[in-house]
């Protein structure tokens, strides 16, 4: 049984504006300088599924990263380079630095947000956790080192279920943050008592079920493969739901050739790499062109560019480079760790937030 808290309200996100093309030819230069700024910077390029795909070729051609935010994190942790470029939004950033404190966590630009993240500020949040002081405080890896901080345990898509089923076994009841989504979906499938915060990936929220069963008629053969930070509606259409990781994986084994993606659509870079004999189809939001937010992408990762990725190296800096305070560094690692130790217990690889 979940119930879902109005705490935030009409909250107005600062959309960036969407970036200036580069020619080929910059992209070519921007490319060298950036391979030679990571050798001379001791320095690894990390980046999420949901950045662009000359990004994620970056990372890769030049031995870093493609995966989910903790993912992310937790290659930066074992990973010998001094330096870790991450290419995603900011809390991935913050993630880093807290598993990683000894290393230089730069992004390419620090403005780079979260509708996650922005919609749940820690000071309301925490004041409502101390209006139930008999509650589990169980928050999404998708949010800020003090939000964190706050919490009983941070979770991914892909163990939040296993974590809260946990919880419920010993009657506890959850406050969950920041995504209602994710939270009804968990909520349903583990009847546990969950407060829900009212917040929203703006990607996600956006997939529409009238067209996505419009779509499927014209693709009657094809799979629907969607995130469960999608509303309730999306999430009764599919024929798979999980996390990043989780949907690259079903891609791979249901027998389909066809696939609706209902996801941020830079995981087609990454999906098409395991599956390249599959047709791979975005999934339709409620809106298109300027009647929606994200258009499925999320306009704060499209951010990270080429030019911003070697700016942050050649420059570092104030604007590049993430800090997080450390006795804040110590209490958000303590649910971070419950989390992996409860993995470890489960033998459960935790992979899977946004």
């Amino acid at each position: 049984m979940s119930h879902l808290l109005d705490i935030v309200e009409n909250t107005v996100y600062p959309f960036p504006p969407k970036p200036v093309p580069l020619s080929d030819e910059e992209k070519l230069t921007y490319v060298a300088n950036i391979k030679k700024l990571l050798v001379e910077k001791d320095a690894v390029l990390i980046a999420h599924y949901y950045t662009d795909p000359e990004i994620q070729a970056l990372a890769e051609e030049t031995g870093g990263f493609v995966g989910d935010s903790l993912e992310m994190a937790k290659f930066g942790n074992r990973h010998p380079a001094k330096t870790l470029i991450i290419a995603g939004v900011r809390f991935m950033g913050e993630s880093a630095k807290i598993l990683t404190p000894e290393k230089t966590i730069l992004m390419p630009t620090l403005e780079a947000e979260c509708s996650l993240d922005l919609g749940c500020p820690a000071d309301k949040f925490s004041e409502f956790c101390d209006q139930h002081p008999d509650h589990t405080v169980v928050v999404y890896a998708n949010t800020s080192a003090a939000v964190k901080a706050r919490a009983d345990w941070v979770v991914t898509s892909s163990i939040a279920l296993e974590i809260v089923e946990h919880l419920d076994a010993e009657d506890k009841p959850i406050i969950w943050g920041p995504d209602r989504h994710l939270g009804s979906y968990i909520s349903n499938k583990t009847g546990a008592d969950m407060l829900l915060w009212n917040g929203e990936c703006i990607v996600h929220d956006e997939f529409s079920s009238d067209a996505l069963r419009k779509m499927k008629s014209v693709y009657p053969e094809a799979a629907i493969l969607v995130h469960p930070e999608s509303p309730a509606s999306v999430v009764e259409l599919a024929d798979s739901v999980g996390s990043t990781s989780q949907l690259i994986k079903a891609a791979k084994e249901l027998p389909h050739k066809q696939m609706i993606v209902a996801t941020d659509k830079g995981i087609f870079f990454k999906m098409q790499q395991m599956v390249p004999e599959k047709e791979l189809i975005e999934a339709p939001t409620a809106g298109a062109g300027a009647t929606c937010r994200s258009c499925a992408h999320c306009p704060w990762m499209a951010m990270n560019g080429l030019k911003q990725i070697e700016a942050a190296l050649a420059e570092g800096g104030k604007e590049h480079e993430i800090f997080v305070d450390e006795e804040l560094r110590v209490k958000s690692l303590i649910p971070l760790n419950r989390m992996l130790d409860f993995a470890e217990q489960l033998n459960v690889q935790v992979k899977g937030n946004a």
